[in-house]
């Protein structure tokens, strides 16, 4: 369709809608015809309008870099872009995988938003300027006026890192500081927008064309009810299918969710994510209230359900409870494997109600990787969901959202959901290329969506999945699916590694060197390689496979096989989806 008025325009609500109706169902053709002949008209009664135009003012180039994992960064240098715009500069976004340092160092004005990944490492696909901008030889950037909008989680010990340490490089290098550093923990969005607009009008009084803006006319043009759902506005989706896919004697809690879509305009492809705005444990939530001498509090109740994070547990915290309390704060290290509750008991009935809504986070989503087509479901998206229970410090303790999940929904209950794209966790745009799959445990969830994409789209490429978990009889999440594609010839091998079944355990890494010949050969072939899951142990051990494969295979040394990797990587031939 054709782009709708806004309601904006500077119409009466009629006359818009009857503009809609007239311009929805016009030719590209038509289109061009009268925007000529309303110019003509404008022209011929406007005596001014006829005479030549001013020169346009030039526009004040500016650069927005960004460095992302889970999509964030993208999403506020798309919001940085905007706002440029309407001051009047000429922005352009560009992701960090495809720039390069000595590009970045060309440029007059430059923003970057940087998230940092994990324990201080910079997201993937930004390993490659990170580590340039690093070296030694690293380019000068005296003529190049910067600003840094760090992106990270208070609960990893490098909070900001990556974002912190290009912020210190870039002034090493003889760059000019546009405005301070801003560091942002989850609850990101307020801090972030206020930091873009107070950063680019300071740029735009120092640089920028004075009243640029004035002459353009900023016209959005999303037609009215077509906006997707979003963290801040989920969509709630009907569960319609819950089924636990690992047996009774499993030690893993795996179901298989799936939840309808209809009317959500939600439009996934194959490895995006589906989030979850979760509820916390009703248990946990009174636990916490008790502890913190203020149960009966509904109003409290409520935020502490649906609102606040009340199991992540950040240095910050501690230090704010300390303060608050006048306890002596515990040693560093006292938060790791405990929660919020953990730190009330230091000092119970010791918060007021404000005081304790203030300590607590935003409760985040959390995000799964779709497990299906929309090709081979229609409006539905299927989710893959291990419930965690663990023990830590003599307490029970569960996950937020996969017990949720899990435990607390059924079929016909609702699910608040909203799209997370991973554009790049994506099928070849070539069918007929082959493509490696390794996904363990519940990372076997995007394979199956690209299994079911590509059998409806008739692929002919090659699919090798690679599927680990404990142990065969309990644990082969969807078993009977993947063994009727193999008998399809949809899925040209299987290899399985079941940990548990014998005395030494087994894992994915393990299969793929024993498969080494094979592999090397697939990826000589132009296979595209995959891996999804775990991505403190499981994702470390099958990359440094990967690399003892290409120097066995290849007859490489330890450089040589990292550069023959990292080339398959920038051909985005090798893409990892690790949490």
């Amino acid at each position: 369709m054709p782009p709708m008025l806004p309601a904006t325009a500077p119409f009466a609500d009629e006359h818009i809608a009857a503009l809609n109706r007239v311009i929805s169902v016009t030719t590209p053709e038509q289109r061009a015809w009268l925007s000529g002949y309303l110019a003509g008209i404008q022209a011929a009664n406007d005596p001014g309008a006829a005479a030549p135009a001013a020169p346009p003012a030039k526009r004040a180039p500016l650069t927005i870099l960004f460095g992302t994992e889970s999509g964030n960064a993208e999403s506020l240098a798309a919001q940085a872009r905007k706002v440029a715009a309407k001051l009047g500069f000429a922005p352009k976004v560009i992701d960090m995988a495809d720039f390069t340092p000595a590009q970045a160092a060309a440029t007059e004005n430059l923003l970057i938003v940087a998230s940092t990944w994990g324990e201080g490492d910079p997201p993937q696909r930004a390993v490659d300027f990170y580590e340039a901008l690093m070296a030694d030889d690293a380019p000068r950037f005296e003529k190049t006026r910067f600003a840094v909008l760090a992106l990270g989680d208070r609960a990893y010990a490098q909070f900001c890192e990556i974002g912190r340490k290009i912020d210190e490089r870039l002034a090493a290098l003889g760059g000019a500081r546009i405005t301070d550093r801003i560091d942002c923990d989850l609850d990101f969005e307020t801090p972030a927008s206020g930091w873009i607009d107070s950063t680019l009008e300071r740029l735009n009084a120092e640089v920028g064309v004075k009243d640029a803006s004035a002459s353009v006319i900023h016209v959005d043009f999303a037609r009215p009810g077509a906006e997707a759902p979003t963290r801040a506005r989920p969509f709630e989706a009907e569960v319609t299918e819950h089924v636990r896919l690992t047996g009774s004697r499993s030690t893993s809690d795996t179901h298989h969710v799936a939840v309808s879509l209809e009317g959500s305009g939600i439009a996934y492809e194959p490895g995006d994510s589906l989030g979850v705005v979760p509820s916390n444990d009703p248990a946990l939530v009174n636990a916490v209230l008790q502890a913190a001498g203020l149960s009966g509090n509904d109003t409290l109740l409520g935020a502490l359900t649906d609102r606040l994070d009340i199991t992540t547990l950040t240095g910050k915290q501690i230090e704010d409870f300390a303060r608050e309390t006048g306890i002596q704060a515990p040693p560093i290290d006292w938060a790791a494997g405990r929660q919020i509750i953990d730190l009330l008991e230091l000092a119970p009935g010791r918060l007021s109600a404000e005081q304790l809504t203030a300590l607590l986070r935003p409760l985040p989503p959390r995000y799964y990787s779709i497990a299906s087509s929309r090709k081979a479901v229609g409006e539905e998206a299927h989710l893959l969901v291990a419930g965690l229970r663990y023990t830590s410090h003599g307490r029970a303790r569960t996950g937020v959202a996969s017990l949720d999940i899990t435990a607390r929904h059924r079929e016909g209950d609702k699910l608040k959901v909203f799209l997370r794209p991973n554009p790049h966790f994506r099928l070849p745009g070539d069918n007929d290329r082959p493509i490696i799959m390794v996904g363990p445990g519940t990372g076997v969830a995007p394979f199956r969506g690209f299994l079911q994409e590509r059998e409806a789209a008739g692929a002919g490429g090659r699919n090798w999945l690679v599927f680990g978990h404990r142990n065969y009889t309990h644990d082969f999440l969807y078993q009977l699916e993947l063994q009727d594609w193999l008998k399809s010839s949809l899925l040209t091998r299987l290899d399985v590694a079941f940990s548990r079944d014998q005395p030494e355990k087994r894992y994915v890494q393990n299969t793929l060197w024993e498969s080494r010949s094979d592999l090397y050969a697939w990826l000589k072939d132009g296979a595209a390689l995959y891996v999804c899951g775990d991505a403190n142990a499981m994702a470390k051990d099958v990359h440094t496979t990967l690399l003892r494969i290409i120097a066995d295979q290849g007859r490489r040394d330890e450089a040589g096989a990292k550069a023959e990797l990292d080339s398959i990587r920038r051909d985005g031939r090798y893409l990892r989806d690790v949490y």
